[in-house]
This record gives structure tokens, sequence and C-alpha cells, in this order.
């Protein structure tokens, strides 16, 4: 009789910025080693970690300060080093200008950034409403839209009529860092099942399948397999270095003196199997 081997539970966003490190799961060699659960926002994805319904995650990144008892898988997240395209602020009006943000409501690091730019950098109070991802919907009702993910872009293909402050650039002009948005996370009390899911090797397989996940998103997205190459190619990458570790210490600490965040955990990591 054949023993029985519980798959570990993993959940992530469906986003392209995300693909890379899901294919494997999804399309790979590793799609029988867990159960995965594919989800649109990456904030839903955070909640069924929080509530104990899966074992790991790949989580937005301000989320590790608000979940009790996870830890950070090493090495692998999602990081843009200059400009990032799906994650920023679409307006008619110059950033000086705007008084109110429409938060599109699937976003949890990009809506903590919000008020990082604006109240730490900015010196500025605004008013934030959180809207659903339509950018003439959400322009209607604020000055500004913050838009992440696959609706972020499509608006930053097919718009030339709306000025677009890019998040990972504003982060490296103020800071000079590389900007993480998000990482896997796996539940402390389950990390013997976090340990035996190989999320390097994802990766690995994940970014030597670009060109298959590219021809999907496009017919999917409906937008040019070159828009969505460079991409993949020039605006993410998926290592966890020093100097990402360094930017997210510094993200936190900056989310706790806006408010976003009521105090600062340290970061804590998945150890490796004895």
């Amino acid at each position: 009789m054949a023993e029985w081997i519980e798959r570990p539970v993993i959940a992530a966003s469906t986003y392209l910025n995300s693909a890379p490190l899901c294919y494997s799961f999804l399309h790979g060699s590793l799609r029988e080693a867990v159960l995965f659960l594919p989800h649109a926002a990456p904030s839903t994805c955070a909640e069924l970690l929080r509530d104990g319904q899966v074992d790991a995650a790949l989580i937005p990144a301000i989320e590790y300060q608000r979940i009790a008892g996870v830890v950070i898988v090493p090495d692998v997240a999602v990081v843009s080093r200059h400009e990032v395209q799906s994650v920023f602020l679409a307006s008619r009006e110059p950033i000086e200008r705007v008084r109110r943000v429409a938060l599109d409501i699937s976003s949890r690091t990009g809506a903590a950034l919000t008020r990082i730019f604006f109240e730490h950098f900015m010196g500025r109070r605004v008013q934030y409403v959180p809207w659903p991802p339509d950018v003439d919907a959400m322009l209607s009702v604020a000055d500004a839209a913050l838009l992440i993910g696959d609706p972020a872009l499509l608006v930053r293909y097919s718009r030339r009529d709306l000025r677009i402050y890019d998040y990972a650039r504003l982060w490296r002009e103020y800071t000079g860092k590389p900007l993480v948005f998000a990482f896997w996370a796996v539940r402390e009390d389950r990390q013997k099942l976090g340990q035996r899911v190989d999320f390097q090797w994802a990766k690995v397989e994940g970014l030597r399948s670009r060109e298959r996940i590219i021809a999907r998103y496009a017919e999917t997205l409906r937008l040019p397999p070159e828009f969505l190459r460079q991409y993949l190619e020039e605006s993410v990458t998926y290592d966890l270095d020093e100097e990402g570790i360094s930017s997210l210490m510094l993200f936190y600490d900056l989310a706790h003196r806006v408010g976003v965040v009521s105090d600062v955990r340290p970061l804590r990591f998945l150890s490796k199997p004895t």
C-alpha cells in the first residue's frame, strides 16, 4: 500500500509579474508537488495565508508586517530595480496638484507606498478612496489612480493621455534602492511543509519558460509579445539579495513612520531542512 504524503497548499496571484514564479507549479515539473491555488489579487493570497487556508503564499511585501507567525522564503521575490511599469500612479495632473487618490482595492504594498511617497517624502496629506481598478472611473472620483498588476500594464501600454508616476522609479529616486513588491511566505507552524517546496527551482524553471508565459499572456491580455517580453526581461527581476533586504527594512521603517503598520517585526527566513 502506497504511503500517503500530504501536499503543501500554496497560493499566488495570476498577474504576469508573478507568472515566472508560478509556472512550475501550474504547468511545469512541480505541478504534482503542491496543491496550487491561483488568485487574481495578491491581497487575497495574503488573506488565505493569514487565515491558515494555505501553507505558503506569494504575498505583498507589506503583509509580512500584518500576518503573525510567517517566515520569508529566502532568495526569491518580485523586485524592480528601476522602472516596474505595472505599479504606478496615473493622473491627468502633475503629482504636485494631487489631493485625492483612488487606490486599487486589490493593492496592499502599492497602497502603503502611496502613503510613504506623499506623507514622508513629499510631506503632504491627501485623501484616499478604495476603488476597483478602472482608471477612468477612478479618475472621475479622484485626481490620481493607483493601479497594479495586469490592469496597470494595459493602461501603461494603451493610454498616452495620462501622466504616469512609476513606483519603482520614485522609490529609486528617493532611496537609491530597488523595490521589493512581493515574496513567498510560509506559515511558521508549517515550515516542514514549506521546506518541501523547491521555490528556487520553480524560479529557475519559470525564467526558462518565459517565452511560453509571454505567448499565454499576450493572448489573454491582448498585448504585443514584445511589450510583455520587455516587461519580464527589464522591469522585474526575481532575486531577493542583500540590497533588496536592505530596501525591505527601509520600506517597513517608513511604513511604520506614516502609520501604515503599528510596529516593525524583524525579517525571519524559512530555515533549511535538517
